[in-house]
């Protein structure tokens, strides 16, 4: 067991962890793990499972890019953008909350995480967006994300329309923006022989909170 201050996490655990487990810091671990995932997954490296909830308590899930995982122990988090008017973004005004789960067959690890989540900030989002492809940037426009469309032509018939107003540079569409899951729980999973599977589990009381406490799970 140990623990250090001075701006750095606070850890307690039963098990001295070691190689792809090392480290004091769950946020520097999971970019490390993304990093190598990078040079062996075919596609889409950073493809997670966002999982939420309705109003009702209902859960949904589907795949999304994770695009950042912020450095900040205490005020970072798992970023991703999307539609506001979305299913996922209408579920995250009415429970914002989220789990997501990044999965590597190459390398036969997954990260979890879970906690509650809240908007980027409007200079972040800008930033994202305008490094984007020109033309994701005016399907931002004319998706109506997650609702009924009539026919593929009249999507693109939108989509030239938006086109046309923006032929160059289009500003961030007000429906469309980032999130930022902020953990009070993260866990790193790799296989084992026979089913014997390494997880560790990291939690913390609260998303602003510098303490984590980090424990050996059965697989």
């Amino acid at each position: 067991m140990s623990e250090t201050t001075g701006g750095t996490a606070r850890i307690t655990e039963s098990e001295t962890r070691s190689g792809i487990f090392a480290g004091s810091d769950p946020y520097a671990l999971a970019r490390a793990w993304m990093a190598e995932a990078e040079k062996t997954e075919p596609n889409d490296p950073t493809a997670v499972a966002l999982a939420t909830a309705d109003a009702g308590g209902l859960p949904n899930v589907r795949m999304v890019l994770l695009k950042e995982v912020e450095e900040s122990l205490s005020e970072g988090g798992f970023v991703f953008y999307t539609n506001f008017e979305s299913a996922k973004g209408g579920e995250l005004a009415e429970n914002p909350q989220a789990a997501m789960v990044m999965h590597w067959k190459s390398l036969r690890r997954q990260v979890r995480v879970r906690g509650p989540v809240e908007r980027v900030g409007d200079a972040q989002a800008d930033a994202y967006y305008a490094s984007r492809a020109y033309k994701s940037r005016i399907g931002a426009w004319a998706s109506a994300q997650s609702r009924p469309l009539s026919s593929r032509a009249s999507l693109m018939a939108d989509v030239a329309g938006y086109a046309a107003r923006y032929p160059i540079n289009p500003p961030r569409p007000p429906h469309w923006g980032g999130f930022r899951i902020r953990p009070v729980e993260m866990e790193f999973w790799a296989d084992g022989e026979f089913r014997l599977h390494n997880r560790f589990r990291w939690r913390r009381e609260a998303p602003g909170a510098l303490a984590w406490a980090v424990q050996r799970l059965n697989p």
